[in-house]
């Protein structure tokens, strides 16, 4: 932002380079960092993409330096974004805080939610990261099991909100879908393996079915070598060069290989992830919140 004044003595027109870090900008930049694309930044804030993209552009110029790094499908921090988060942080948290001293009508109560391991670090931290900064005064209690136990809490009353996936059809509000595929160590190649070892976790029983029949329709021989609701004892085996692993795009870390038909592999089915809440939940205004803030930091085409 340019400031203007006038030189009455000399008659000359001075602009200035306005260096106030406004707090639009300042959660624009937060929420970029958090989702790690502009494009689900701009659900996370509720704004566009070009708005988003000229909020950050804004305050590159008030700061005088870049503060991201653009790369093909990747944004990280320049150091002047690292010195700039937490003060980002702690700027956002004191200016909730104030709104709430001021104005009152605060969302306040508690919120307990679930997600399995597959989605938590992925899809739910950045839904909680916007949401304490927001609603200060609410408490969040987090469950990371598999999705038929997440679902069977929330049906008994016993979690708030849980992000899984949809099991039946109609069950949920629709957020997004997310790819099963198969991941696997490039220094074992294990793939290549007769018959192929596998390690699966909790996918519900048509997923599972659905995967064995993909490998079965090669007419090729698996055998299970892994099976429980742990998502990194998963990851593990895959690591080492026991097994191939049959995870979510979203949670596929940068040791392992993404696997697929050139290396003789057949091609997985999607999941539908939802958003399900409990009945019991219906009248709590911090519930209400946190509902409002996961659809809209990621349901799609929101």
């Amino acid at each position: 932002m340019l400031y203007v004044s006038f030189d009455f003595r000399m008659g000359r027109v001075h602009t200035v380079q306005s260096r106030d870090l406004q707090i639009d900008w300042l959660r624009a930049f937060l929420a970029v960092i958090d989702t790690g694309s502009v494009t689900a930044a701009a659900r996370q804030v509720s704004r566009s993409q070009s708005a988003v993209s000229m909020q950050i552009k804004k305050l590159e110029e008030s700061v005088g330096r870049p503060l991201l790094i653009r790369a093909a499908g990747h944004i990280s921090l320049t150091p002047t974004g690292y010195d700039l988060l937490s003060y980002a942080r702690k700027m956002i948290e004191v200016h909730s805080s104030a709104l709430v001293a001021l104005h009152g009508g605060n969302v306040t109560g508690r919120v307990s939610i679930g997600a399995s391991d597959d989605y938590a670090p992925t899809y739910l931290a950045p839904v909680l990261r916007t949401f304490s900064s927001r609603f200060i005064e609410v408490e969040v209690t987090v469950v990371c099991e598999q999705s038929t136990s997440l679902l069977a809490k929330v049906e008994r009353g016993e979690l708030d909100l849980a992000i899984v996936t949809r099991d039946i059809p109609g069950r949920g509000e629709f957020l997004f879908n997310e790819d099963l595929i198969w991941v696997g160590s490039d220094q074992h190649e294990v793939w290549k393996k007769d018959p192929l070892p596998i390690a699966v976790h909790d996918l519900g029983s048509r997923l599972r079915a659905e995967v064995f029949a993909a490998i079965s329709a090669q007419q090729r021989k698996y055998r299970v070598v892994y099976n429980s609701s742990n998502l990194l004892g998963q990851l593990a085996l895959a690591d080492c060069g026991v097994a191939v692993a049959v995870i979510t795009r979203g949670s596929v870390p940068s040791n392992l290989k993404v696997l697929d038909s050139r290396n003789g592999l057949p091609d997985l089915p999607s999941l539908e992830i939802v958003l399900v809440r409990s009945k019991e939940s219906k009248r709590s205004a911090a519930v209400d919140a946190m509902y409002d803030q996961v659809i809209r930091s990621l349901k799609e085409n929101i």
